[in-house]
């Protein structure tokens, strides 16, 4: 029952984290949406179960396990997690390719990791922790991940990491401005 208690404080200041992050990057309604599937019965009670308070419950279920079926439920529901775009290619027939995320989604990718940073790392997290994350699995993200995607998301962890948080969430702002505009500019066509 500890665990469930404490699995239930941490996903809720991460969700709560990301809404803060969100809302200062100019998506908050998406921000309201995040990960409320950690909530469901089959992401709830593994989390609960392999509850550790420094990282990932999927992590240690993937250890005992060998898979995280909570994993599997959450990045098939939650749009950004990289996993989520991923479809068979109508050129390479047969193989599943990296499909470009919306920037949307990209953002609130970047909003969830610096979020899940916080959390994780507490008082040790400095504005080089995402990025620092993000860089050490780059290798294992390789053809997984549209590269395009990658590549944004990266250049926003750096930002934070060399201009902190108020430059990088003012360069979003204005790259979702401008992302809307075009998004429907190309709907009057």
């Amino acid at each position: 029952m500890g665990n469930a208690i404490k699995h239930f404080i941490t996903i809720t200041k991460h969700r709560h984290a990301v809404i803060r992050h969100c809302k200062k990057a100019g998506i908050f309604w998406q921000g309201l949406l995040h990960d409320l599937s950690k909530y469901s019965p089959t992401e709830f009670f593994q989390g609960a179960k392999y509850y550790q308070g420094t990282r990932s419950p999927n992590d240690k279920a993937r250890e005992e396990l060998g898979y995280s079926k909570a994993w599997m439920h959450h990045m098939g529901r939650n749009r950004h997690h990289f996993e989520y775009w991923r479809d068979y290619s109508p050129i390479h027939k047969g193989y599943m390719m990296p499909v470009k995320m919306p920037l949307n989604y990209v953002v609130e990718m970047f909003c969830d990791r610096v979020a899940a940073s916080k959390i994780y790392q507490g008082k040790n997290y400095t504005d080089s922790s995402a990025y620092d994350y993000f860089m050490a699995a780059k290798h294992r993200r390789v053809g997984m991940i549209d590269e395009e995607s990658s590549d944004i998301c990266e250049e926003l962890l750096f930002m934070l990491k060399e201009q902190g948080e108020e430059k990088t969430f003012a360069h979003i702002r204005q790259m979702m401005k401008e992302y809307k505009y075009d998004k429907k500019r190309k709907s009057r066509r």
